[in-house]
């Protein structure tokens, strides 16, 4: 049977976003499905008109913890705030309390990809921020690593500015939000989904 995925984010000014529909095409690319969430956002509207950032794309549901549960993995889409999860994240990590107590996410799994301003902006930290609420969750981490073929290849070039490492695909924002995803962290983005429904296909059938 094949495994049902779910790609998690949260997402201020959509490079986060546009991360996560790069991980959806590679996971498709490599003949699974994967469903797209996104995490409630908690900054009032005067803050996110300062901020000036763009309306949320409202044909992507919210999610609430118990949707997880459906799922037998999911990778989240986290960007970094001083080298660690965004409250938005925090949020809904701290309302899966009923999970934990239930031991609902046992034994799934999981990968991040994430997103920071610049290369000091933590996020190798970031990841293993998350780290602590999977393994409190009881869900088994799948890092990218360094795949065999192009992503090694990727990950090796240091010839270009690229966010993301072993631990996750990842993008670099710059401090006003104006640099998008490159081509080569969109790619290694889409590798990290193939790769992620690729072992969870062989677990699962």
């Amino acid at each position: 049977m094949a495994p049902k995925i779910a790609i998690v984010y949260y997402s201020t000014w959509g490079h986060i976003l546009t991360m996560a529909k790069a991980v959806q095409k590679g996971i498709e690319t490599a003949g699974g499905k994967a469903d797209l969430y996104q995490v409630q956002e908690t900054l009032p509207e005067n803050v996110l008109t300062m901020i000036h950032a763009p309306p949320k794309d409202a044909s992507i549901p919210i999610i609430t913890p118990d949707k997880l549960k459906e799922y037998d993995g999911f990778l989240m889409g986290v960007p970094t705030r001083y080298g660690n999860v965004p409250a938005q994240w925090k949020t809904f990590m701290d309302s899966a309390v009923g999970l934990w107590m239930s031991g609902a996410l046992y034994g799934k799994f999981a990968g991040v990809f994430v997103g920071s301003a610049n290369l000091g902006g933590g996020q190798e930290a970031t990841v293993q921020s998350c780290l602590s609420f999977l393994a409190h969750m009881g869900v088994a981490y799948v890092p990218l690593g360094y795949p065999p073929g192009e992503g090694n290849q990727i990950q090796a070039n240091v010839t270009e500015v690229r966010g993301g490492s072993p631990w996750g695909a990842g993008t670099f924002v710059a401090g006003d939000g104006s640099r998008q995803p490159s081509k080569a962290e969109l790619r290694l983005a889409e590798i990290q989904g193939e790769k992620f429904w690729a072992l969870l296909d062989k677990h699962f059938s």
